[in-house]
This record gives C-alpha cells, structure tokens and sequence, in this order.
C-alpha cells in the first residue's frame, strides 16, 4: 500500500519531499543542541551589556551634574555676589539693590539662564518688608527665604550640617518642578546686614531630561528600568517612575551588593525574578541601578527562537519554491492547462499557445483549446437571447403604459365634445398630435430630458383643457441637465398620477405640481412633488408592486411600469422612491445614471 501510494503523488509532490525533508533535518538536528543553552546565554549577554552601559552612562552623569556645580560656581565668583556674601562687615544691601553692579548681576543671570537652560534662585533670610527686594535689579533673582520654607530641601538644611544639596525632584516643591526645574544645586551661605548674620541659599534649577536620555541609553532589554537613587533614597531620574518604584532597592543594600557581588545581584521582587546591575558616582554618593526583568529576557529568548523557525520557514519555502521550478521543467504544458482550466471557477477559460509537439500532451491541448472556443460561442449565444430577453421585456411593459394614456386622452375629448367645444377639441387633438409625435419618433426608447418635459407639459395641457386651468405646472430645471437622456415616458404618468389621483381628490380639485432635478455623482436625481392628498402606508407600500391599490384609489400599472423600464434599462439601484404622508401630498424621487441610451 505504501508503494501504491508513493506512485500516485505527482511528479512535483516527490521533488518537494525529496528536498523539503533536506533541509528540514538539518535545522531540526541544530535546534535540539542549542535550544537548551539558549537563554543562559542571553541572560549572561544581557548582564553584560547592562554593565558596560552603566560604567558608560557615569561619566555622562557626572559630566551633566558638574556643569550645573561649575555654573554655581561662575555665579559665585561674580563681584557683586562675593560683595553680598563674602564681605565679613556689615553692607547697606538696599543701596547695592540700586546699582550698576547690581544691573550687571542681573544681566550675567539672565545669560546663563539662557544660554544653559537653567534658572537661578537666590533665597535670603533678610526681613521681608527689606527693600533690596523692591529693585529691579534684584527681584528676578533674589527672594525672601519664606520662598523656600516648607520644601524638603530647606529642612533637610535645618536638621543637618550640610552646606551644599543635590536635590530631586522629590525635594522640591510643585511650584519649584513647575515652574523652575525639576532637580536642584544649591549650597548655603550668609550675608551680614544691619549687625546681624542671615541665612541663604543660591539654587541653580535644572531638569533631569538630559540625564534621563542617558539612562534611556542605559536599558538593555524591554520592561526594564535605569534610575538613579540618593543616599536618602530618593529617585533622581528614572526611566519609568511606576517600574523604579516597583524595583526600587534599598540604598544600604546596593552598598553591601557592590562588595559582595562585582556590581550585580539577581533578586525576587514581588515574586518575579529580576537582575540588577549598578554603578556608583563618586561625587554624588548616587548610584545608576539598572534592573532587568527576567520576563523579558525569556520572551526575547523566545522571539529567538521565533525568528530561528522563521529561517526554517523561508528555507523550506524556498525549497519549495525550488521543487515547483524543477517540477514544472517536466511538466511545465501539463500544469499550464490544469492552471487554464481552474481559472474557469472565476471567468471563461482562455485558450492556450498551440503544442509544438503531436504526443499526449499535445492532443490534450488541441483539444483545451476546441473546448474553450465552443465554451466561448455559446456563452455568446446565451448573452445574445438573454438581451433579447430584455428587449422583449421592456416593449411589453411600454406596451402598456401608452394604451393607458391614450384611454384617459380619449375620455376628454369625449367630455369636451359632449359640451361642443369644437375650438377646443381642435386644440386638444393638435396637442395630442405633438404629444405622440414627441412618444413615437425614433425607433430607440430615449429621449432627451428637454424632449420629456415637453411632452409632460403638452400632458398637463390637455388635463387643464378639461379640468378648468386648475393645476399649476413648475419645471425648475438646471439648463445643462435637460440635455442629457432619459427613457421615453418617465415623467408623464407619473405626472398624471399625481393629478388623477392627489389634486383631482382635493375637494377644491386645484394644486400644483413642480419637478426639479440634479446631479448627483455619476447619476441624475428628478423629483416629481405634488400638493393632493397624499397616501397612507397601506397605499404607499404598494404603488411600485403589481397589487391593486383599492376599488377607489384605481390602478398602480403605469407607475409599477415605469419603475420596471428604469431597471431593466438602468440596472439594480435605479427607479422611483416615494414618499408621502395623508394631506401632506406626494414627493417622488427618480435616480438615472448621469449617462443613458
């Protein structure tokens, strides 16, 4: 059976296991021995990478922090502030305010503000009502030291010896992260005024962005997290504050790791393995802790091995690929007509170039070709009856509506000759002329839109002959669109419906009939609205089917006609919609492409 079952394959089905099963045991073979020592690996990488980042990442830190100390430092040595801060006797303060010196300061500050993206604050302990800080040389950068009573950086002054701060932006209060930056340099001084010693403090803001862009350099892996912490514990910068906070470790707990561990350590944090690695800054006493999830390093082994089986997965489509292309150079003429031949599922089948070869595969498409050009003929043969079909279809329904039209022309005359208006018979079978003349010129069944109004009109002449001039007729129609094409007998009985059944029910049997039209897109939209009476649901739903509308409401047949000629002509989508409520007339929508006949 297996033998039986081998000869049956198709000639390409054996070249594409014979090298299918070549490539595949390969790769599979590869893929037993590595898959196990994968992920030590890429933790082992990780770890590392995650080292070299950090030792990379310190000086870029300390580079950043030493530029803000350096620009401290510059303001520092400024004449009027070593006159304020280094003199060691008593300064009239309130006379320095009003000086060029005191100018000149506040020129240098606003400099360096700008050139250096940072903003500069001088906090004094000097009685508030002083009025060195009325001057406009002074406001913008010296302020009364209740400014800076209440934040975390000035208690942490009081309670320690400390005379210079580097301060997150957990130290500083909201208005100070809001408006001044969000990390601080400051350092405390004293100035001597009126005989006594005050308090001070010279903070230079700046944000955390440039040091957060270096930690951002600093993450190895997705999910991770770099921060910088303080000796208080305190986040400096970070990556993600909702992960630092989560990973957060203790600051004594990275010095014993530092001795211990040769800058790294793995952990269980809220039961999830993690490594951490970090990095000490000597000059702050801050330390970069990098920490890894051990989540994402699985998952990035795993999309490893993903895009290991993707390797496969090209391969063994190329393989495929392969087997088609040596397959087909067998039975290249083979596969052309099968391929010919399921196209037939979508469309005709189309012949193929003749064999140049008289053996099987050459009869088999001699005779693919006979079949697709007697497939051909009749499909022709059918489109050809069914437009015939179609044809027969339309003249019968135009069939008829005309002796419809006639029948109620025919019964005016008879009125009016019962009255002996000759004059107006004469007038009436003259316009009747025209009005046949405008339905049956030209054998085809279109007519310009121009020629339809007309005939409308000639329509509405006749029935104001006979009902005393009571209905009023308004065309308000765009010139250019009259000139397009419409089928013949469209408006009209739609215009008598109107007349026949709405305004004639009025008891005053008097209204008006308007029909105006557009473009719309690539089709024509005609509205044919009335003043009668209107029609309720039952009548409404079924003026456009073949039932009868009541023994007092008369028959539906011209309307139901012409809705059938507009889509046998125009297709699906086009015709009459109607719209109408009791008293409040009738409105009716025609659509048309834009180009007919």
């Amino acid at each position: 059976m297996k033998t039986k079952f081998y000869k049956n394959l198709k000639i390409q089905t054996k070249f594409t296991i014979i090298i299918l099963t070549a490539v595949l045991i390969p790769f599979l073979i590869l893929a037993l021995i590595f898959s196990n020592r994968l992920y030590d690996m890429i933790i082992s990488e990780t770890v590392k990478t995650a080292q070299v980042n950090s030792a990379n990442a310190s000086p870029l830190i300390s580079s950043k922090i030493d530029e803000v100390v350096q620009l401290s430092a510059t303001i520092t040595e400024e004449k009027f502030y070593k006159n304020i801060f280094y003199s060691s006797t008593d300064q009239d303060l309130t006379t320095m305010a009003f000086t060029n010196a005191a100018a000149e300061f506040d020129d240098t500050i606003k400099n360096l503000e700008k050139r250096n993206d940072i903003n500069v604050r001088i906090y004094m302990g000097l009685p508030e009502d002083s009025l060195f800080f009325n001057s406009s040389n002074t406001k913008n950068v010296f302020f009364h030291i209740s400014k800076a009573k209440g934040t975390y950086w000035y208690g942490i002054f009081q309670g320690s010896k400390t005379s210079k701060l580097y301060c997150p932006p957990s130290y500083l209060s909201k208005y100070e992260r809001e408006n001044l930056g969000d990390t601080a340099y400051i350092t405390y001084m004293t100035t001597y005024y009126e005989g006594e010693i005050y308090p001070c403090y010279l903070a230079v803001y700046y944000s955390t962005a440039g040091m957060e862009q270096i930690l951002e350099e600093n993450i190895v892996t997705t999910g991770g997290v770099s921060y910088i912490i303080n000796e208080r514990e305190e986040i400096v910068a970070t990556t993600n504050e909702a992960l630092s906070a989560t990973y957060r470790l203790k600051y004594s707990d990275i010095e014993d790791s530092l001795l211990s561990s040769n800058s790294f350590i793995s952990r269980d944090v809220l039961g999830e393995k993690v490594y951490v690695a970090f990095y000490y800054l000597p000059a702050t006493k801050w330390y970069i802790v990098s920490v890894i999830p051990e989540d994402p390093l699985v998952e990035q082994g795993t999309q490893i091995i993903f895009r290991f089986f993707l390797i496969v997965v090209a391969s063994v489509l190329f393989a495929l690929i392969l087997a088609i292309i040596l397959s087909k150079s067998i039975t290249g003429r083979i596969s052309r007509v099968v391929h010919e031949m399921s196209q037939a599922k979508h469309g005709l089948p189309k012949p193929i170039p003749p064999a140049d070869s008289n053996d099987e595969v050459g009869e088999l498409i001699d005779t693919y070709n006979y079949m697709t050009e007697e497939m051909d003929e009749l499909i022709k043969q059918e489109q050809r009856t069914a437009e015939s079909l179609r044809i027969a279809e339309f003249n019968a329904l135009q069939a008829q509506i005309n002796p419809h039209f006639l029948y109620n022309t025919m019964d005016m005359i008879n009125w009016m000759s019962k009255d002996g208006k000759l004059d107006e018979i004469s007038e009436v079978v003259q316009n009747l002329s025209r009005f046949y003349k405008l339905t049956l010129s030209k054998k085809n069944t279109i007519n310009s839109i121009a020629d339809e109004l007309e005939h409308t009109q000639i329509y509405v002449d006749l029935m104001n002959m006979r009902h005393g001039n009571n209905i009023d007729f308004v065309i308000d129609m765009p010139d250019e669109l009259t000139n397009y094409s419409i089928p013949k007998l469209t408006l009209q009985p739609i215009v008598e419906n109107a007349i026949l059944h709405g305004i004639l029910e009025k008891p005053e049997k008097s209204g008006t009939i308007v029909i105006t039209g557009w473009e719309d897109g690539d089709d024509i939209i005609l509205i044919v609205s009335d003043d009668g009476i209107g029609m309720d649901e039952d009548t409404l739903s079924s003026i456009l089917t073949k039932r009868p509308l009541g023994k007092t409401k008369g028959s539906n047949v011209a309307i139901y006609n012409t809705h059938q000629r507009l889509i046998l002509l125009c297709g699906e989508g086009y015709g009459l919609s109607y719209n109408s409520k009791p008293g409040e007339g009738c409105e009716v929508t025609i659509r048309i492409p834009l180009l007919i006949g």
